[in-house]
C-alpha cells in the first residue's frame, strides 16, 4: 500500500492535471494559542520551528487567513463553521461541530488539549478526549479541569517516564488516540489538537529556555525590523505594505533601563521556548503518522486562535519560569513583535488581532501549480523560497466546509434538540487545487467593542467602540492610510452592513449594537496606555461625537 501511494504521488507530481482524486483523508487540525502572525520561522520568526517550516515548504501557506481575535470565539468558529454568537457562543446551541458532522459520515473523532467552551468535547461528537476544560492552565501541574473521555483526570508528576508538561502530554494522548482510531477500522479519522501554548503563563523547562539565551537582547524594535525583513525576503508579504511604526503605548527599547531590558528579554526567551516545544511535538505527530502509514492521505492543518496577547498579568517575577509557582506573561512590547507587520493585538479586529498563520499539508490532496498557461486567471499561488503561498483570504469558519468537502459529509440541520444555523464557511479545497475559489463577498468580525467587515480588498474596522476606519488592504494591509474621508459612501455602506450582520445573523444583543464614537478610543495595557482620543484632541479630552 505504501509503495502504491508513493507511485500515485509521483504520477501526480509529473502529471498534475491527470492526478486522481484522493480517497477521504484523515484530518489533523492543530490550533496554537495566542501565537502571533510572525511567530513561526516560515512566517518571519527567529524562533526555531523546523517541523512546521518543513510542512510549509512541501505544502501551502496562507498569507490572509483570519481568526476571530479571541480564544473562545475562535474555537466556536473553528468547530461550527459559524460566527461565534450565531452558533450560540460557548454553548454551541445553534451549531454542529466538525466531530458531529464527520462522525455521522463514518469518521473516528478525537480531541486533545484546551476546550474553553461549555460542557465537554465528548458532549459534542468527540469519541475520545484528553485535556483541560479551562482557558489557561499551569503547564507543570495543571488544574482540576483535566478530563479523559468525560471523566476527571488527576495530573501526575510524571507521564510516560517524563516530568509532566502540558504540551508534551497533549501529544502523548494524541499519539495514543491515533493508534486507537487506526486500529479499530479502516475509515478515516479526525484529530483536533488544541495546544494551550504559547498562552500565558510563560513556563518552560530550563534546558529549553537556555536555547534562547541572549537572542532577544537587541530588543523589540530590532527584532520587529528583523522579522519584517525576513518576511519580505521570503516572499510572504508585499513590499508595498509598510511596516507599521511602533505605537505610543510601546516605549522605545533604548529608553528602558538595563534592568528592564534584561527582564523583557528574559520573558521573551521563555515564550520562544514554548513555541519551539510546540514545534517539537508537531514533529512527533508527523513522525508517528508516517510510521503508521497514514501520512500520505492526511490533511494536516496548523493555525492559531488570535494575534499575540498584550496583557501583562505576571505574578512571581522573582521565580524562574520552570518553577510551577511562577506566572509570567509578556506584554505589549513583544506582542507588537509577534504580530509583525500589523497593528494591534488579541481582541482587536485590526489585522494584528485577526491574522493567523495557516499551513496546509496533504501529499495526496494538494495540487500546487502555477497555472496551466501564461496569464491563467486561476493562477493563485506564489512560489517563494519557503514554498507556495496563497493570498486568497480565508477564515476559521471555512474549516467546517472544507472538512465536509473532503470527507464527503453532510451539514446537519439538527443535532439532538439543537436547531443548526446555515453554514457560513466556504470550502478551501479549490485553493488546495491551485484554483481561485468563490470566496466570501463579506467577512464579518466582532469581539466585544472591536468590529470589522471586509468586502473584497476593502475593510472597515473600529477598536474599543472608537471611530470607524476604512482601508484598502490590497494597497495597505498594515492599515496605515485611513481612506474613510476619501470614500465616505463606501465606508457608510460597509458599516451599515456590519450592523445588519451583527443583528440579524450573529444575533448580538442591543447593548452590543451601540454606534461607535467619532474619535479614537484609548487602548489600555496596564501602565502602558495609548492616549487615544485625548492625544488626538490635543490633550483636552473633548467629548466624543457619536457616529454610525
Amino acid at each position: 500500500m505504501a509503495m502504491l501511494r508513493r507511485s500515485i504521488l509521483l504520477l501526480a507530481t509529473c502529471f498534475p492535471l491527470l492526478a486522481p482524486a484522493a480517497e477521504r483523508p484523515n484530518i489533523v487540525l492543530i490550533m496554537a494559542d495566542d501565537l502571533g502572525f510572525s511567530d513561526l520561522g516560515c512566517y518571519g520568526a527567529e524562533i526555531k520551528t523546523p517541523n512546521l517550516d518543513a510542512l510549509a515548504r512541501k505544502g501551502l501557506r496562507f498569507s490572509q487567513f483570519y481568526n476571530t481575535a479571541k480564544c473562545h470565539s475562535s474555537r466556536v468558529s473553528l468547530l461550527t463553521g459559524l460566527y461565534c454568537d450565531q452558533a450560540g457562543g460557548a454553548s454551541l446551541s445553534r451549531g454542529a461541530t466538525i466531530a458531529e458532522a464527520l462522525g455521522s459520515a463514518g469518521y473516528s473523532t478525537s480531541m486533545v488539549g484546551k476546550w474553553h467552551l461549555s460542557k465537554q468535547p465528548t458532549d459534542f461528537g468527540f469519541e475520545r478526549y484528553w485535556g483541560h476544560l479551562s482557558g489557561a492552565t499551569n503547564f507543570f501541574v495543571g488544574d482540576n479541569s483535566f478530563r479523559l473521555n468525560g471523566e476527571q483526570w488527576k495530573v501526575p508528576k510524571t507521564l510516560n517516564g517524563k516530568a509532566f508538561y502540558t504540551t508534551h502530554a497533549i501529544t502523548d494522548f494524541a499519539l495514543d488516540f491515533i493508534d486507537e482510531m487506526t486500529a479499530k477500522k479502516d475509515d478515516p479519522f479526525l484529530l483536533y489538537v488544541a495546544y494551550n501554548a504559547p498562552h500565558y503563563p510563560l513556563q518552560a523547562p530550563e534546558k529549553e529556555v537556555a536555547k534562547y539565551k541572549g537572542v532577544y537582547a537587541a530588543g523589540w524594535d530590532a527584532m520587529r525590523n528583523q522579522r519584517h525583513a525576513k518576511q519580505l525576503k521570503n516572499g510572504l508579504l508585499s513590499e508595498k505594505w509598510e511596516l507599521c511604526p511602533r505605537p505610543v503605548h510601546v516605549p522605545a527599547w533604548d529608553s528602558l533601563s538595563a534592568e528592564d531590558q534584561k527582564w523583557e528579554a528574559r520573558r521573551m526567551e521563555v515564550y520562544a521556548a514554548m513555541v519551539d516545544i510546540v514545534d517539537q511535538n508537531i514533529g512527533r505527530l508527523v513522525a508517528h503518522l508516517k510510521k503508521t502509514d497514514a501520512w500520505d492521505n492526511t490533511l494536516f492543518l496548523f493555525c492559531a486562535d488570535n494575534g499575540a496577547c498584550p496583557f501583562d498579568r505576571t505574578r512571581g517575577k522573582d521565580l524562574d519560569p520552570w518553577d510551577p509557582k511562577s506566572y509570567w506573561c509578556y506584554d505589549v512590547g513583544w506582542a507588537h513583535v509577534g504580530n509583525t507587520p500589523f497593528r494591534l493585538y488579541k481582541q482587536n479586529q485590526h489585522e494584528g488581532g485577526i491574522s493567523s498563520p495557516l499551513i496546509a499539508h496533504w501529499p495526496e490532496g494538494l495540487n500546487l501549480r502555477i497555472g496551466g498557461s501564461s496569464g491563467d486567471p486561476d493562477q493563485t499561488l506564489r512560489p517563494t523560497p519557503l514554498g507556495m503561498v496563497t493570498d486568497q483570504p480565508g477564515h476559521l469558519i471555512d474549516l467546517m466546509a472544507t472538512f465536509l468537502d473532503v470527507g464527503k459529509a453532510s451539514y446537519p440541520k439538527t443535532v439532538g434538540d439543537r436547531q443548526i444555523d446555515p453554514l457560513q464557511g466556504k470550502s478551501l479545497v479549490p485553493v488546495f487545487k491551485s484554483k481561485k475559489r468563490e470566496g466570501h463577498d463579506t467577512l464579518y468580525q466582532h469581539f466585544g467593542t472591536d468590529r470589522a467587515l471586509r468586502q473584497g480588498d476593502w475593510k472597515v474596522v473600529a477598536a474599543k467602540g472608537g471611530r470607524w476606519e476604512l482601508y484598502n488592504l490590497q494597497e495597505d494591509r498594515t492599515e496605515l492610510n485611513n481612506l474613510k474621508k476619501e470614500h465616505p459612501e463606501r465606508a457608510q455602506k460597509m458599516i451599515k452592513e456590519w450592523f445588519r450582520i451583527a443583528k440579524d445573523v450573529d444575533r448580538l444583543k442591543a447593548s452590543q449594537l451601540k454606534p461607535g464614537s467619532g474619535t479614537l478610543s484609548p487602548l489600555k495595557f496596564g501602565k502602558r496606555n495609548d492616549p487615544g482620543a485625548e492625544k488626538e484632541n490635543g490633550g483636552k479630552g473633548k467629548k466624543r461625537k457619536k457616529s454610525p
